[in-house]
Order: structure tokens, then C-alpha cells, then sequence
């Protein structure tokens, strides 16, 4: 019988392997006959863009997708190795990461080609491929994705335990959203809220395409399909809901029936909201979505999805852009004032919806446990919602808006991010609300989030980058590495590099706080002592950055700056001098406040040990029981 069984499956995981390369063949040929036919001028370099495209954001998704199959439905032995069902989805990412990788690097030339306006032999036979490279962002962009499928095609090859393939999502996330925030959406007006979205966009189509096809192209068994659907249901909702609003921001009302680019963008929008409505019916009936539709579903999505990818947006072509459009993607009122700064907001979209969900997660895990009669601190609530409103306004407030143009109040949100809000992020003790709300695997069930938490907590991974050297190295050096090297004046060009800057200054800091006054479980953390020093230790280079950055004659990020010219900035070295005094002196209230909270929690642990040891006088052991008692524990504990 199971020999039987085997074979059939075999037999069905090669049909729909078939179907899936059939359907890919048919997009493949689909969106190359609408270069050629629709678009003008139609040349090899534009149908081989197409292909190429499809194709990256075919193998992207699948890479991407294989990841998220085999983090939520693997069942790792003791040691943390995946099993069989997994390795088939792992096995994917093994296989599809060097097309994508291939796909990346024609996709260079070609970008490459395209914007100088000459053949692709052209440039790679004239020698002026490195000028070409150099004047196109998004052949830049698909660099980067070249790189990030490089990594994932020499990593995938080293891990077979599950919390490696955590980190192996990074290069996998940035190679999928690289292409598109070079693209139409980090260009002209409003391209500050199209970068956001796109790459909320960007990420939840690639999950919801890469796991249906890579689950119908390996089969879920029958007891995991519910969590597959719950994922394919979250992230076609997500991809639905940014993709309307960024057809509202580069299509218009206008367009949408009477271009090409709308035309395939409402194709492409109408293909995943199907999808959302089958899971949908799928989890309300207790049945699985046809895995191999479902797939062919994803592959027309991508193949619409790359025919816009190569034209541009309708409204870029419709009226001439400022140097304000340009750069930052919208028109400052005027100088900053304390009224402009408080009122004049651009919610981010991406980090804004982020720093709410998490709120929102937070207050409703605190609900369900009061609600079954347990109890949690309302301080520790206090602080996470405070520190995810310090987030979003950071990010969307006139800070982030005036903090793009201007370095001075950039530093404000810099201090914010990195200082300020991860501080209370990490005295709201969220894994520890998490675990204590989340129920645990029944006998005989693949593990549940409260299982992974507990794994990654416990990861190899976890216990670096949680050390208290690799944390001080990563929150210092980071520091130094991006305003004192040319990253910022890339970064700072770009509203995908000040996302970057926010997500990285946050995880550093909060990787740095945790190991500090950190309440949630993890590593071993240093004696109290240790971590007053680690802090003060810390001042000094804090001290010093503000420093220099109040007495050089250089200006980071210069030609940027100069390119604003804004009015009310007469000189851009007097304000980044300014910039440097606000960090010197906003650095010091965070650091008092964890000085606080680490003397509290000091103080709050000496009480517990002296009541620990009345307890024990009490019950009559005396001191010279109690040494004899705790050696002979030591004594067992080296034996074992």
C-alpha cells in the first residue's frame, strides 16, 4: 500500500510540475507578445525585459515562498532539522535561486540598455556598459537583486536546521523589493507613499505566489493545508489592498480603462482578490483551495505584473515634475516651526501601518489574557504603545517630512529611532506577552508560533547577535558606518534608503536596549554592574559622533543637499552642524531613562533575593545548610 501511495503522489507532484511549467511557458509567451505588439518601440531589448522580468519575479516569489512553506509547516527534529515534507519546499529554493540569479543578471544589462536607449550589444560591446550602469537607478536596483540571489544560492545549500532559514528570508526580502523601489514607484510626485506601498506590495504578492505555487508544485499535507491558506489569505488580502492604492497613485481614474498599463494593473489586482475569495471560502468550509489553480492563478498575476513593470506609469507622463517632486515627492510649506513639524504629515505606509498592527497586536494579546483571569503589568503596556507611537510619528510626522530634506531635524528622527523608541519597545516585554498568550502544540501537531518563538529565542542566531558585544558593536559601529562613509549619500537620495535607515537604527537599537533592561526571555545577559557599564560605555562614542559632527568642515550628503536648495537653509554645513548638536544633546535622555529603568530592575531583583532567603530562614535552613545544599547542586551540575 505504501509503495502505492508513494507513487501516486510522485505521479501527481509530475503533473503538476508539468502544468506549472506549462503555465509559466504561456505567461512567458504572453507578456512577450505584449512587448512586441503593444509596445513601441518594440525591439528584442523590450521583449527579452519582459521574459526577463517575469522570470526573476517567477523564481523571487518561489524562493521567497519556499522560505515562508518551510518555516511554518516543517516539523524539526530535537536537533532542529527540517523533515522530509519541508526539505521538497527547501529543495525549491535550491533549485529555482540560480535562475534567479541568471534572470537578475540579463535583467542588468538589459535595464542598463534600455534607459541609454541602445541595444543591449551596444553596450556590452562599446565598453560604455559602466557609464550605462552608473546613470540607471533601477539597473542598480537589479544588481542588488543579483547579489541577494547569489547569497541565497550559496546559503541554501549550507542549512538544513529550521531557525537558519530565518536569516536566509533577508537576502530573499531585499532581492524581491530592490526592482520595484527603483522603478516608477521611487519616481515623481508622491513617491514617498509609492515606495512605502510598494513594498508592502511587493513582499505580500511574492508569499502569496510563492507559497501557492511551491505548495502545489511539492503537495502539504492534509493537516497543514489550513495554515497555507491562512498564509496565501493574509497576503493576497495585504497585495490587494496596497496594489488598489498604488493604482490610485500611478494610474488614476482616467487611465484606467484607456492604458495598456491599467488595463493589466486591474488584471492583475482582479487575480489575487479571486485568490483572497477562494481562501476565504476554503477556511469558512474546512476545504483546500485547488492547489494547481491556485498556482496558474499566481502565474497570470506575475505575468501582468511584469508587463506594467517595463512601461511607465501614466501619471509620471503626465505633467512635468519639480526638483521637490523629484526628490522628496512632495512640496515643504516652508521652514520647519513646532507647528509645521507637528501638523504637516505624510503617513508612511509601510512603517506607520507596521508600528499600528503592532499596537493593535499588543492590546489585544493583553485582552485575551485578562480575559481568562490572568494579569499584566499596565506599565508594560504603556511603554509599547508609547514606544510604537514614537515610531510613527518618527516616520510620519513633520519629523520624517522635514527630517528627508533638512539633516538637522533628520537627526531628531535618527535619535528616535535608534535611542528613544526602542526603549519602550523593549520594556513592553512583547515575547513574553506573546508566550504567554499563545497556547502550545498538541502531542502529535507540527509546531505552532509559540514554538518558533521559543526556538529562535534559543537559535544560535539569536544568542550573536544578542551578545552584548556583537549589540554594541552593531549599535556604535552602524553609527560610524553609515554618516561617516558614502552609504548616507546614498541613502539619503532615496525614500527606500530612509526606510532602510529606520528599520536598521530600530533593530540595533532595540537588539542593544534588550541586552540592557531587557525583560523578555533570551541569552544569558551580563551581572547588572556589567550592564551599567556596557552603557556608559557607550557615551563616549554618542558624545563623540555629535562632536564631529558639530566641528567638520564636509557635509554629508552634499550634492543632495545643494540639489534642494532650500530657502530657508542658507548654509548646509551650519545645518549639519546643528544636526550634530541635537544629537549630542538628545542622546543623554534616553540614556537616563534606561539608567532608571536599570536601577529599578536592579533594586527589584536584590528584594526578591532577600525575600527568597527570609523565606528560607524561616523554614529553619540555616546558612550552613543551605552553601552545603547549593555546592552539592554545582557538584552535579559539572558531573552532568
Amino acid at each position: 500500500m505504501e509503495p502505492t501511495t508513494s507513487t501516486n503522489l510522485e505521479s501527481r507532484r509530475s503533473r503538476t510540475g508539468g502544468a506549472l511549467l506549462a503555465g509559466f511557458a504561456v505567461a512567458a509567451a504572453a507578456v512577450a507578445g505584449y512587448a512586441l505588439l503593444a509596445l513601441s518601440p518594440a525591439s528584442p531589448t523590450t521583449v527579452t525585459r519582459a521574459v526577463g522580468y517575469l522570470t526573476a519575479s517567477v523564481a523571487g516569489a518561489v524562493c521567497l515562498g519556499g522560505l515562508v512553506l518551510v518555516l511554518i509547516t516543517a516539523r524539526p527534529d530535537d536537533r532542529g532539522v527540517i523533515d522530509a515534507a519541508a526539505f521538497r519546499a527547501h529543495l525549491a529554493v535550491e533549485r529555482l535561486s540560480p535562475v534567479w540569479l541568471a534572470a537578475a543578471l540579463v535583467m542588468v544589462v538589459m535595464q542598463a540598455a534600455s534607459d541609454a536607449g541602445v541595444s543591449a550589444t551596444r553596450v556590452l560591446g562599446s565598453g560604455m556598459f559602466p557609464s550605462a550602469l552608473g546613470a540607471s537607478e533601477s539597473a542598480r536596483g537589479w544588481v542588488a537583486v543579483a547579489v541577494c540571489a547569489l547569497v541565497l544560492t550559496v546559503t541554501s545549500r549550507l542549512v538544513l536546521r529550521w531557525e537558519w532559514h530565518v536569516p536566509l528570508l533577508i537576502p530573499a526580502i531585499v532581492g524581491i523589493v530592490a526592482a520595484p523601489v527603483t522603478g516608477d514607484a521611487g519616481q515623481g510626485p508622491n513617491h514617498d507613499y509609492a515606495t512605502g506601498a510598494v513594498i508592502v506590495f511587493a513582499l505580500a504578492v511574492a508569499v502569496w505566489a510563492g507559497v501557492a505555487i511551491v505548495a502545489a508544485a511539492v503537495g502539504v499535507e492534509p493537516e497543514l493545508r489550513h495554515r497555507v491558506t491562512i498564509t496565501t489569505l493574509t497576503a493576497g488580502s495585504v497585495a490587494v489592498g496596497y496594489g488598489a492604492g498604488l493604482i490610485a497613485l500611478r494610474v488614476g481614474a482616467g487611465d484606467l480603462f484607456r492604458t495598456g498599463y491599467g488595463r493589466l494593473a486591474l488584471l492583475a489586482l482582479a487575480a489575487v482578490l479571486a485568490a483572497v475569495v477562494a481562501d476565504i471560502v476554503a477556511v469558512r468550509t474546512r476545504r483546500g483551495t485547488p492547489a494547481t489553480a491556485a498556482a496558474l492563478g499566481a502565474l497570470a498575476a506575475l505575468a501582468a505584473l511584469s508587463a506594467t513593470a517595463i512601461q511607465t506609469a501614466p501619471t509620471l507622463l503626465a505633467e512635468k515634475p519639480t526638483v521637490w517632486d523629484i526628490l522628496l515627492g512632495y512640496e515643504l510649506p516652508g521652514s520647519p516651526t513646532a507647528l509645521r513639524l507637528a501638523t504637516f504629515w505624510r503617513f508612511d505606509v509601510f512603517l506607520g501601518v507596521v508600528a499600528i498592527v503592532l499596537a493593535g497586536g499588543y492590546l489585544l494579546a493583553m485582552m485575551k489574557l485578562r480575559h481568562r483571569g490572568d494579569r499584566w503589568p499596565v506599565g508594560r503596556a504603556v511603554a509599547w504603545v508609547a514606544g510604537c507611537a514614537a515610531l510613527v510619528v518618527a516616520t510620519s510626522s513633520g519629523i520624517r517630512s522635514y527630517g528627508s530634506a533638512m539633516f538637522s531635524v533628520h537627526m531628531a528622527e535618527h535619535m528616535t529611532l535608534n535611542m528613544f523608541a526602542p526603549v519602550l519597545l523593549v520594556l513592553g516585554a512583547p515575547v513574553t506577552l506573546a508566550l504567554r498568550v499563545l497556547p502550545s502544540a498538541k502531542p502529535g501537531q507540527p509546531p505552532g508560533p509559540r514554538e518558533w518563538i521559543l526556538r529562535l529565542i534559543h537559535s544560535p542566531i539569536t544568542t550573536f547577535l544578542s551578545h552584548p558585544a556583537t549589540a554594541f558593536v552593531l549599535f556604535v559601529g552602524s553609527l560610524y558606518a553609515v554618516y561617516f562613509t558614502p552609504l548616507f549619500d546614498t541613502l539619503v537620495r532615496y525614500h527606500w534608503g530612509h526606510e532602510f535607515m529606520a528599520v536598521h537604527f530600530l533593530i540595533t537599537g532595540y537588539l542593544f536596549y534588550w541586552g540592557i533592561i531587557g525583560v523578555d526571555p533570551g541569552p544569558r545577559r551580563l551581572p547588572f554592574i556589567g550592564r551599567l557599564a556596557l552603557l556608559f560605555a557607550v557615551m563616549p562614542f554618542h558624545a563623540f559622533f555629535g562632536i564631529a559632527m558639530m566641528t567638520m568642515t564636509t557635509t554629508v550628503g552634499a550634492n543632495f543637499y545643494r540639489s534642494l536648495a532650500l530657502p530657508w537653509v542658507p548654509s548646509i554645513n551650519d545645518d549639519q552642524h546643528l544636526g550634530g548638536a541635537i544629537a549630542w544633546g538628545s542622546s543623554e535622555v534616553p540614556l537616563v531613562m534606561v539608567v532608571i529603568a536599570l536601577v529599578i530592575q536592579w533594586a527589584r531583583q536584590d528584594r526578591r533575593t532577600a525575600v527568597r532567603s527570609d523565606r528560607h530562614a524561616d523554614a529553619g535552613y540555616g546558612d550552613d545548610q543551605m552553601d552545603a545544599y547549593n555546592n552539592m547542586l554545582r557538584e552535579l551540575a559539572k558531573k552532568r
